[in-house]
């Protein structure tokens, strides 16, 4: 008799869809906040390297450039990180060119900076080989951000992405700079 009456209740089926679902939910919703999450970054991330290639290939339209002109530079690109703060947006745009005392070797022409500080006129600085051509120059765009996830249930802190982007003048041997 006891058993008669284990047998239907171990047939039933009803509510057991609504348990799995109890089950799984939390796993599929913290699948879907993480992968928005994760596409934030990824976006963020290519809007910092189009910063870098913007505010580099900006400059090197013309054979010289201002303080005032470099500002417009700086607004410009920070429109590109809209819809995230722009405010924490560091950017530095340096020309470099070829070292005449050392083989292989680059300096800084002119640094300016945006949110950060500057390279120092005249100081060694590291590029890749074969981007300046002999007694050319280079203006280098280096940009950093910061970015923060709006709700932070996958990722926990904030992460620094930066991006760094070469170009050499169009119109010169060098990018004069004039503040």
């Amino acid at each position: 008799m006891i058993r008669a009456a284990k047998t239907p209740f171990l047939r039933s089926q009803s509510g057991t869809v609504a348990i799995e679902f109890a089950f799984i939910a939390p796993i599929l919703i913290l699948l879907f906040l993480g992968t928005i999450e994760l596409c934030n970054a990824l976006i963020c991330r290519e809007k910092v390297t189009t910063i870098a290639a913007t505010a580099s290939d900006l400059v090197t339209q013309d054979d010289t450039i201002t303080g005032a002109q470099l500002n417009d530079v700086f607004a410009a690109t920070n429109t590109v990180m809209y819809p995230y703060p722009a405010s924490g947006t560091k950017i530095i745009i340096t020309s470099v060119k070829a070292d005449p005392n050392h083989a292989n070797q680059y300096i800084v022409d002119w640094s300016v900076p945006y949110n950060t500080t500057a390279h120092t006129k005249g100081a060694s600085i590291t590029i890749p080989l074969g981007i300046v051509t002999t007694n050319g120059s280079v203006v280098m765009a280096e940009v950093s951000y910061t970015y923060t996830p709006p709700s932070k249930a996958v990722i926990h802190a904030p992460i620094t992405m930066s991006s760094t982007f070469y170009s050499r003048p169009r119109k010169s041997l060098l990018v004069a700079y004039s503040p």
